[in-house]
Order: C-alpha cells, then sequence, then structure tokens
C-alpha cells in the first residue's frame, strides 16, 4: 500500500515520497498517451520534468516503475470497493467508480486497465490481479454467497471496465446502464452461472 507523503513528518522521507508520487503521476501520463510499452524512465524524466537520474535513483528498472504505477492504481480501487457503503447505495457508487466521465478519464481508464492487462504476463504485477480480485469478491459475497455466481458477477465488472474504454458510441455504456446491469447481477437469483 502506498504512504501518502502528507501523512509522514519525517522532511527527508516525505519528500522522497513526493518525489515517487510525482513520477507516478508522469508514468500514468506517459502510459496514458502512448501505452504501458513506451514507458521508459527517460521519457518519464521528461514528463515529470526532473533529470533522468531522478528516476533511476528512485526506480532502477522500468519494471519497478510499472509495479509501482499498478500498486498506487490497485490502492485506489481497493480503497474505494472496500469503503463502499452497504445495500443498493453501494451498487450506484460501483457503477460511478466503472463509468468514466469523460475523454480524460477515459484515457486513464485504458491507462489503468492497460496495467492490469500487463499484470497478467508479467510475475511481478500479477499478485496486484489477486489482490484486485480478492477485493471485489469480498464486496460481491454481500450480494452472492454461490461461489460461481460470484466469479461470473466478478468477470463481469471487470469486463464493465474494459467495456468503458471504448469512446463513446453505442459500445460504451452509461453510468445509467452499468448501474442497471450491476442491480440485476447482484439482485437477480436466476442469472445463468
Amino acid at each position: 500500500m502506498t504512504l501518502d507523503p502528507d501523512q509522514v513528518s519525517d522532511g527527508r522521507r516525505r519528500k522522497g515520497l513526493q518525489r515517487r508520487r510525482l513520477l507516478l503521476d508522469a508514468t500514468m501520463r506517459v502510459i496514458e498517451r502512448d501505452g504501458p510499452v513506451s514507458v521508459t524512465q527517460r521519457k518519464v524524466a521528461t514528463e515529470a520534468g526532473v533529470p533522468p537520474s531522478a528516476v533511476t535513483y528512485y526506480y532502477a528498472t522500468v519494471d519497478e516503475l510499472l509495479v509501482d504505477t499498478l500498486v498506487r492504481v490497485n490502492d485506489n480501487y481497493v480503497a474505494q470497493i472496500s469503503a463502499l457503503p452497504p445495500g443498493d447505495e453501494a451498487i450506484a457508487a460501483l457503477a460511478r467508480i466503472i463509468t468514466p466521465s469523460d475523454a480524460a478519464d477515459r484515457a486513464h481508464l485504458m491507462a489503468e486497465c492497460e496495467l492490469f492487462l500487463m499484470a497478467a504476463r508479467r510475475p511481478s504485477m500479477r499478485g496486484e490481479l489477486l489482490r484486485w480480485s480478492r477485493a471485489l469478491d469480498t464486496f460481491l459475497t454481500r450480494y452472492i454467497t454461490d461461489p460461481d455466481r460470484r466469479l461470473a458477477a466478478s468477470a463481469t465488472i471487470d469486463g464493465l471496465f474494459l467495456r468503458c474504454c471504448v469512446p463513446e458510441g453505442p459500445f460504451s455504456p452509461t453510468e445509467e446502464e452499468i448501474h442497471r446491469v450491476l442491480v440485476r447481477l447482484l439482485h437477480d437469483q436466476d442469472i445463468p452461472g
């Protein structure tokens, strides 16, 4: 779990955490613009406005940079899922989490999804896929007791995230559509699993 620099009293440690945050923000912008395979330490340094040595000081390899970026993304999602209120309000909140609000949000979501897909191929990142799956499964147990139905619901939610990467059009669901799907998915007992 990523530490919040604003919560650290030690000045040197806080500065290091702030620098890491700056580098991770820059990494996400590079991924949003050019995709994860385009991430290099030099590109991230340029995007962050720091010398390349600043990146290599904190991240010896691009893989370390990508892992930390995914951990940060996942920290955010796991925290949001864990904080969802009980009942139907949680379903509406989950629909808001899934649905991008504009083109910039959609680009960010696509970058996050690309990181998660990359994690399936990279052992150093795979633990984050498991952490996300566990958090989602824990949330779903509020609504679904059958493990097969929970797996189907989890896969549907992951698919909705991917579907929201599609630019606006007939295959890019709205928040209202996602909400309806989630209500049906989490309340209907007869959904084929």
